[in-house]
């Protein structure tokens, strides 16, 4: 997809970082915008700086199915198509590093509810009205390094991701296989400087922790202090995955960075290894990184 005047781009998880970014490139390409968050304060504040009159905004909770399909309902009867589909929205459960096992079953279903329901509900939503209309599109799914990566740190995140990683591919396997005109990219970031330890403000009361509101240790807010310091923009990524769609790219990764990280687990699994992982800091010093962006 080259052409991007006057066709519609809807964004969810548009409220803020990486999705407020996509939100100001779409509108500098000349695209009608809808755009999706929990937060509607959040939304309509992107909203004012963009300084366009075609956009639709929709208090979207992701996880939910009825919300999905009343945003894919809202952008067709106001634009009369869509021709991107940003599934952007992610959350990362906030707090002090926790191991697998440490993890309330409220942070799993918080998590994948947003990371993964949010992308399967975009597709349900979304692509079967994109192939009805048979005309050429694009589908930017959110996954992440963590996707590709693993360990101990950022269990519940990671594994939404790698699920995420799994939906990509079979979307982009499925529509190949039917030559349908819609490519597919896979937006794969690592560190981003966003509001990443802001998003448990917008989890749902009825997904809080029952272990109570998380505290951060202050070993790994340090830590994250440090790595974001340098950590790319949200523009900059939003650049890049921009760059992806005009070039038809699947696999967009943010930094080569991680690329050691995943040659070596990658090479565990063919050699039938036993994996070898780094600590939390290990990773946070620029091996991988077990925090992540909030999209």
């Amino acid at each position: 997809m080259r052409d991007f005047k006057g066709r519609t781009a809807v964004i969810t998880g548009a409220g803020s970082g990486i999705g407020a970014a996509l939100a100001h490139l779409a509108a500098r390409e000349g695209m009608n915008l809808v755009l999706a968050d929990i937060n509607l304060a959040d939304l309509e504040a992107v909203a004012d700086t963009i300084d366009s009159p075609a956009i639709a905004l929709h208090r979207t909770d992701v996880a939910d199915p009825e919300a999905v399909q009343a945003m894919a309902d809202l952008a067709w009867s106001r634009f009369g198509e869509v021709s991107l589909l940003c599934n952007n929205a992610g959350v990362v459960p906030g707090g002090r590093h926790r191991l697998v096992w440490e993890y309330a079953l409220e942070d799993w279903r918080w998590a994948f509810g947003v990371n993964m329901d949010g992308v399967v509900n975009g597709i349900r939503s979304f692509v079967p009205r994109m192939l009805a209309e048979g005309r050429p599109g694009h589908i930017l799914n959110t996954a992440s390094v963590a996707g590709f990566v693993s360990g101990e740190g950022s269990a519940v995140y990671g594994a939404s991701k790698h699920a995420v990683v799994r939906i990509t591919e079979a979307l982009y396997a499925g529509l190949r296989g039917r030559n349908a005109p819609i490519g597919v990219t896979m937006l794969c970031p690592g560190l981003v400087a966003t509001r990443i330890y802001e998003g448990e403000r917008s989890r749902p009361a009825h997904l809080q922790s029952s272990d109570g509101p998380p505290e951060e240790a202050a070993e790994f807010r340090s830590i994250s202090d440090n790595l974001f310091q340098n950590a790319p923009s949200p523009e900059e990524v939003a650049a890049q995955a921009f760059e992806g769609i005009r070039k038809d790219q699947f696999y967009v990764f943010t930094s080569s960075r991680y690329d050691q990280v995943i040659a070596q687990r990658t090479q565990a699994i063919l050699a039938r290894e036993n994996p070898v992982f780094d600590s939390l800091i290990s990773l946070s010093k620029g091996k991988a990184d077990a925090a992540e962006e909030r999209a």
